[in-house]
């Protein structure tokens, strides 16, 4: 059975609105989600993947209604990445930005609240990283792709580091 213009242009419309649906879903979720993922997370994907196959082909399940899903996902997502080469507003709307969770040694406790970022998880970062404690580091940050980045004092140039307060003992 061939598939006609009218189905295979419904079928372009609905992929692109499915695809909107779930980017913004993806990005609503935050970094950490799509950085490390669990057992949930992959279990999540793959339900959601399968639950949304059918909204954007419809009762067609030929050939060209898949063809035509796949290319205009395909499409979609090349034309999102060099929208997001050529324009730093559009990409951190679309990709976020990376959030300090360490500075100065001291953890930024709304930062990780806010991206739902658990102190274990940062001790595992900075031990992956060489780094004993956050007090030994000079700046972690989370980064767009989920993963956490981790700057020791001996990475930091010296005029970035603090300066330590000496204490002085007066005699009169």
């Amino acid at each position: 059975m061939l598939t006609s213009w009218h189905t295979v242009l419904e079928i372009a419309l609905r992929t692109s609105a499915v695809y909107a649906l779930v980017l913004i879903g993806i990005r609503l979720t935050g970094k950490r989600e799509v950085g490390q993922m669990t057992p949930f997370d992959l279990t999540l994907l793959l339900l959601l993947s399968n639950s949304v196959q059918n909204a954007m082909t419809g009762s067609d399940t030929s050939l060209m209604g898949g063809a035509t899903a796949a290319l205009v996902l395909l499409s979609l997502n090349f034309l999102l990445a060099e929208i997001s080469g050529m324009n730093r507003r559009f990409r951190k709307m679309i990709q976020g930005s990376p959030t300090l969770l360490i500075h100065n040694g001291q953890c930024i406790i709304p930062h990780m609240a806010k991206e739902h970022i658990s102190m274990d998880e940062l001790e595992r970062a900075l031990r992956e990283h060489g780094v004993a404690c956050a007090g030994d580091a000079a700046l972690a940050v989370l980064e767009v792709d989920g993963s956490i980045s981790v700057l020791k004092y001996d990475d930091v140039p010296d005029q970035a580091r603090p300066q330590k307060r000496l204490k002085f003992l007066h005699r009169n």
